[in-house]
């Protein structure tokens, strides 16, 4: 995958900087996507036009000069750290070192992510580089925009995702009640617990991790990003909110789907509805062009014309529609563009959640959630999983 960097390469030049640098491990999604390289411990990624890479370290050495996406591969003792400790100590060696790094290529002045380790950026400041942070997060932006590899990674994550999906589902249309209203499977209590146990074993199987996933129920499931935990009652919805990661591409899916056993009060059947019918309206307002904005506004006025409350019509809500429509999805599972009240336009390539939803203490929670990449005239599915809430 070869990402293009002219946004980059054009806010350096209208910010007259040299470089855009990071000093993260890959787990920080613009390090690894910068850069090309998986790594555990931090390492510095310089992009100045090309990919420069440098480690404390020489495990990481080899490795990188095979896998990473780089021009070039250096390591510490490759500009004299030896010389540098004996000279400032150890723990001035590092940042000398770097200054050293930038300057063999010419580099005086570095643009650097919001998150920037404030030791380093005032090091480098102390030996004359010229260090600014990027308040406009460019390489997170960059990478919003979704090749036609990515988008291909990011199918086979909700893919996954779907399969987990159908084993958690499995487990509701198996169950009993028992004379308590409690769900039950194979004469057990079923419990949020078992339920991810489930999600999670049939991801690994299908090469995705995922270290939280939501399966809540009851009073639990009105709180959005409640994760769930204990038994399952009948005749209350259960949402059920999956986001894997595939282990060998880092980039991610995302599900959400509503279910219940049993009967479903006239508010719940009127919530799901209702939810569908805001559901569709967020995708008909998606298209190139379009706001992330106007497409939460279109849920917002389906679910104010019913007569429901939302963060729009009162930002003090509690209950009602109480978070955005949608988020960006890619190597991390929140990232831009928004799909909420600040929302900007969408562009093709951008990979969207489309997840209204209602909640409230004394009823539980209703959400639905597909996962859509914006295209030149529309938008795609990538999801392909029936909406059906009693199981």
């Amino acid at each position: 995958m070869d990402p293009d960097f002219s946004r980059l390469d054009a806010s350096l030049a209208d910010r007259d900087l040299d470089g855009y640098l990071i000093d993260a491990d890959s787990e920080n999604a613009d390090q690894y996507y910068l850069s090309g390289f998986d790594a555990p411990d931090p390492f510095v990624t310089l992009y100045d036009g090309e990919v420069h890479l440098l480690f404390g370290r020489s495990l990481e050495y080899g490795r990188a000069k095979r896998e990473a996406r780089a021009a070039t591969v250096e390591r510490n003792v490759d500009f004299g750290y030896r010389e540098k400790v004996a000279e400032h100590g150890a723990d001035e060696a590092p940042f000398h070192v770097l200054a050293e790094f930038l300057r063999s290529y010419g580099v005086e002045s570095v643009a650097v992510p919001p998150r920037f380790p404030v030791s380093v950026a005032d090091a480098l400041r102390d030996l004359g580089i010229t260090v600014e942070p990027d308040r406009d997060s460019v390489v997170t932006d960059v990478r919003a925009t979704k090749t036609e590899a990515e988008i291909e990674f990011i199918r086979d994550a909700q893919a996954a995702n779907e399969k987990a999906m159908a084993a958690a589902e499995r487990l509701f249309r198996e169950a009993g009640v028992d004379g308590d209203g409690r769900l039950t499977c194979e004469g057990d209590v079923l419990t949020s617990e078992r339920v991810k146990e489930e999600i999670e074993v049939t991801l690994l199987r299908n090469g995705c991790a995922l270290d939280q996933t939501i399966v809540a129920g009851g009073a639990d499931a009105a709180d959005p990003h409640d994760r769930g935990s204990g038994p399952f009652r009948a005749d209350e919805p259960i949402i059920v909110d999956i986001f894997p990661r595939n282990k060998a591409t880092k980039y991610n899916g995302d599900m959400t789907r509503t279910f219940l056993v049993g009967e479903a009060s006239e508010t719940v059947r009127e919530w799901y509805d209702l939810t569908e019918r805001a559901y569709e309206a967020a995708l008909d307002a998606v298209e190139p062009g379009a706001t992330g904005a106007a497409v939460h506004d279109a849920v917002c006025d389906v679910y104010e014309e019913a007569g429901e409350p939302t963060l729009r019509s009162d930002e003090s809500a509690e209950t009602g529609f109480i978070h955005s429509t949608g988020h960006g999805v890619g190597l991390d599972v929140h990232e831009q563009p928004s799909v909420g009240p600040n929302g900007g336009e969408l562009e093709p390539g951008h990979v969207i959640t489309i997840e209204p939803g209602l909640y409230d203490p004394d009823v539980g929670g209703v959400r639905l959630e597909d996962l859509v990449v914006v295209t030149e005239d529309g938008y795609e599915n990538l999801t392909d999983y029936p909406m059906e809430l009693v199981v």
